[in-house]
């Protein structure tokens, strides 16, 4: 029996991703900063809508890693050597990740620390 294409190409995006946890080490910092926000989410309380903005963030800054990833793959598949424009794509890609993740901290912050200020008896 043929299998749905549409079940085909679910597959391989679960696998793109399970690889990509697997093998690169910014993504499994990225995870262990989602299971630490989402510990202090339930540990503080938050809202929905800031559990909203934690889950956008979330896949925000996971959607950004996993196509950093593809683009390294893809240059590195390209050319060995090392040239301007490949160096460029890859700084690039990367750069999109940095800044997905700092302004997801600084989100982050805006939720917790007054929390945290609350329950700590600060201002």
């Amino acid at each position: 029996m043929k299998k749905n294409p549409l079940l085909k190409s679910f597959g391989f995006a679960f696998e793109g991703i399970r690889d990509t946890f697997r093998s690169e080490r910014n993504i499994k910092i990225h995870g262990l900063f989602m299971i630490a926000v989402v510990i202090c989410g339930f540990l503080f309380r938050i809202s929905l809508t800031e559990w909203f903005f934690c889950l956008v963030l979330f896949g925000l800054v996971t959607s950004l890693e996993l196509v950093n990833t593809a683009i390294e793959a893809a240059v590195d598949l390209a050319t060995e050597e090392k040239k301007p424009l490949a160096k460029k794509a890859k700084d690039a890609a990367a750069g999109a990740v940095l800044v997905s993740a700092i302004f997801a901290a600084v989100i982050g912050l805006f939720i917790f620390v007054p929390k945290l200020f609350h329950i700590l008896n600060i201002l």
